[in-house]
């Protein structure tokens, strides 16, 4: 994948080595001032070690974060470059649409963050919060790819990123807040289903972008798009299941068998247009 030449987003919140609590993990003299400080004043230490409140989204003053590695530092500096490219690529097509884009952030984090959606850990995996309307990833999540899941590739992580920002623009577009007030009255089958729809509409959304962004700055190189369609395999509900339980059971997937988001990632890949991605009025998916 072409990328090193591309412009580097600054919507990146690096939030690594910092808790869900805001307390910097691994921090070194700093941190035991402050919470010897706040105890001293009977306040609770997070308060000091957030600087006053909930979301605050980097280091305080005086708290050592943990270094980081050289391979670290450019997978955040790739991690930058595509969120750029889907800035650049969706303010493009939604000015096409007549509307505004306005950009989410991305955070880097590490074993667990807090965002407005809650506190999660980095095992369940990159996520969007349509709440905040932040993208949030653990890069420790590109090495299961390669590993765990056999997806390796630079493209098969631009298409996570990508698909996370197809989140957001579901979000801009109103479809999350719709689908999730039916999820709202429905029964956990029907939600599942409903969420399916959802994931798998991301999936084309991450096509559209790379098809777009191909055509306007040839980011693709030879094997990229087999990384991508392998990565959209690696992580279908009934590949997981099947390695994590050994049975397949339909009517409990989230996100889409391997089959269907492979399929959804390609039609928005080969199209390039949003309004091909309708996954909810798709009779088959």
């Amino acid at each position: 994948m072409r990328w090193q030449m591309g412009r580097r987003s600054d919507n990146i919140e690096d939030r690594r080595g910092i808790g869900a609590g805001g307390v910097a993990v691994g921090g070194g003299l700093g941190t035991i001032v402050l919470l010897l400080v706040a105890l001293y004043l009977g306040v609770d230490p997070s308060v000091l070690l957030q600087g006053g409140g909930p979301g605050v989204s980097t280091a305080p003053s005086g708290v050592d974060r943990p270094a980081t590695s050289p391979q670290q530092d450019k997978l955040k500096d790739f991690v930058a470059v595509v969120l750029g490219d889907t800035e650049d690529t969706w303010r493009e097509l939604f000015s096409r649409m007549g509307r505004e884009y306005h950009e989410p952030r991305l955070v880097l984090f590490s074993d667990v963050v807090r965002s407005s959606c809650g506190n999660a850990q980095s095992a369940s995996g990159p996520f969007y919060c349509p709440v905040d309307q932040k993208v949030y990833l653990d890069l420790s999540f590109f090495r299961d790819l390669r590993e765990r899941f056999r997806a390796p590739g630079e493209f098969a992580q631009a298409y996570v990123i990508a698909h996370e920002v197809g989140h957001h623009v579901q979000t801009l577009l109103g479809i999350s807040e719709k689908v999730r007030a039916i999820q709202s009255r429905s029964g956990q089958r029907e939600a599942n289903a409903l969420s399916v729809r959802q994931e798998l509409q991301a999936d084309c959304f991450a096509g559209v972008w790379a098809n777009n962004a191909n055509r306007s700055r040839q980011i693709l190189e030879q094997g990229d798009i087999e990384q991508g369609l392998n990565a959209a395999a690696a992580i279908g509900d009934d590949r997981l299941q099947r390695q994590s339980q050994g049975t397949v059971v339909p009517d409990a997937f989230t996100h889409g068998s391997s089959a269907q988001r492979v399929r959804w990632f390609k039609r928005g890949l080969d199209g390039g247009d949003v309004r091909q991605c309708d996954t909810f009025a798709a009779r088959e998916l």
